[in-house]
């Protein structure tokens, strides 16, 4: 299992990397999280734990609007209030420093042993209306055209929309049940993964035919019948 460590600070960095490597995990690593962005399409990684370099809270956010794999945010003097908003911004654990070597290395080890999920290959593939979805290679065909790829968090969208078909799910719901953390919708989050999600199944994304959106309560999968000549 990877884990993708994000610290300015290249002593601190390589220390870090050893916690990591000694919870069992290879390291990949990164200086900026505006750099880790950029890339965590072509180097996705099982946990992430980043170094605090600015607000831990737009941290939290901006890393929960692109994947939903465990985070651990490594902060100094935060304030309890601003620890538990991170926390209900979807980082799983928040390490005020100093901290003990011993500790975090086993809470690492406890995070990755809760973050197992269902083998996608488990999942059933779904077609409706010209749509299908292939949970074991998580890509999506929209009438006869290529397979595209969809990252974790757009495939976890489509397939809970698909499988609770013409059912209007809120922004709250999205939240949990696609980054896996409840407490209140961050609906500019949702209405991001819902965009890019749209730019790949939607022949026009301007005028869905899959994904409704229902203003002020939330989004469905209901797409319109093509109908028979």
């Amino acid at each position: 299992m990877y884990a993708l460590l994000i610290c300015q600070n290249p002593d601190e960095r390589a220390f870090l990397s050893l916690v990591l490597q000694r919870a069992g995990l290879a390291v990949t690593t990164a200086g900026t999280l505006e750099r880790a962005l950029d890339t965590w399409q072509e180097r996705p990684a099982d946990i992430i734990l980043i170094t605090s370099a600015g607000d831990p809270l737009d941290e939290a956010r901006r890393i929960r609007a692109e994947t939903s794999v465990p985070l651990i945010q490594l902060v100094e003097g935060s304030s309890e209030a601003t620890c538990a908003q991170a926390l209900e911004l979807g980082a799983d654990l928040v390490v005020a420093r100093p901290f003990g070597v011993r500790l975090l290395v086993a809470q690492v080890k406890a995070l990755m042993r809760r973050a197992r999920n269902v083998p996608l290959v488990e999942l059933p593939t779904l077609s409706v209306s010209g749509l299908t979805l292939d949970p074991s290679t998580r890509s999506v065909a929209v009438e006869g055209l290529a397979p595209r790829r969809l990252t974790h968090l757009e495939f976890r969208l489509l397939y809970d929309l698909m499988i609770h078909r013409a059912q209007i799910l809120s922004p709250e719901v999205i939240v949990e049940r696609v980054w896996g953390y409840s407490g209140q919708g961050d609906r500019d989050l949702v209405r991001g993964l819902v965009s890019r999600l749209r730019a790949k199944v939607e022949p026009e994304p301007r005028n869905p035919r899959y994904i409704r959106t229902e203003p002020g309560v939330g989004y469905s999968f209901d797409p319109e019948e093509t109908p028979v000549p």
